[in-house]
């Protein structure tokens, strides 16, 4: 969570928020990181008249970054071991695993075991607490992040896609006041793409019967933010 004197960016994972968190601080003076990837609902008193800002990404693309991530790490985290069996599974397997956790999984119970009591600053940073009310929500995982991280939507949230982020930050930092200079310009547009872990596109990820069923657990954020599969 980083705040500045005229909004709150909040980052979801793997969504384009290292690229953000790292412009706010280098140019704008008054940013600061009060947490790692807090929910909206730890925004201190004093900063919660802000407007807030966050971004999302394609569902379908999610799920690839996030398992080749996990995949290629010397030491994945603790919920790709468990829903991939310590790397057994291949990343269709995995992923049924992963959007049955809000739907009855028996895997559930154990994952949440795995995780840390209280927030801490790396990873997902998701404590027992914060992950445990995804039990028969029947929501895929990144939806369930999704919803955790920003809440309700009002008119002080802007969520804007992740595709779309260069171009969207750059507005934002407009619109909001914070002066856009040559040096902020050029750094947003020019920086390289962070984790960039899978290889070809993420369609080639997917049979028909998992793109479905990302499709049906993540219908909160394609209705949303109109996703499509291929897009």
């Amino acid at each position: 969570m980083i705040v500045t004197d005229r909004f709150v960016f909040l980052h979801l994972d793997k969504s384009g928020g290292g690229l953000v968190n790292e412009c706010l601080l280098r140019f704008v003076p008054s940013a600061r990181s009060i947490g790692y990837r807090l929910p909206r609902l730890l925004i201190p008193a004093e900063n919660s008249h802000l407007p807030v800002l966050g971004f999302v990404r394609n569902p379908w693309s999610y799920y690839v970054s996030w398992y080749t991530f996990q995949a290629q790490r010397p030491v994945p985290n603790p919920l790709f071991r468990m829903l991939s069996e310590n790397g057994r599974l291949d990343f269709g397997a995995t992923l049924r695993n992963m959007l049955d956790l809000g739907s009855g999984s028996p895997q559930l119970n154990a994952i949440i075991a795995q995780l840390p009591a209280t927030y801490g600053k790396r990873g997902l940073n998701l404590p027992k607490f914060a992950l445990a009310p995804i039990k028969n929500s029947r929501l895929g995982f990144y939806s369930y992040l999704y919803q955790y991280l920003y809440g309700n939507f009002d008119s002080k949230l802007t969520v804007e896609r992740a595709e779309e982020l260069r171009v969207k930050l750059l507005e934002y930092l407009q619109k909001i006041g914070h002066r856009v200079t040559n040096a902020v310009n050029d750094f947003v547009m020019d920086s390289g793409v962070r984790d960039a872990c899978a290889q070809g596109t993420y369609a080639d990820y997917y049979d028909d019967e998992l793109r479905d069923l990302v499709a049906d657990r993540d219908k909160l954020i394609i209705a949303r933010h109109e996703y499509r599969f291929r897009e």
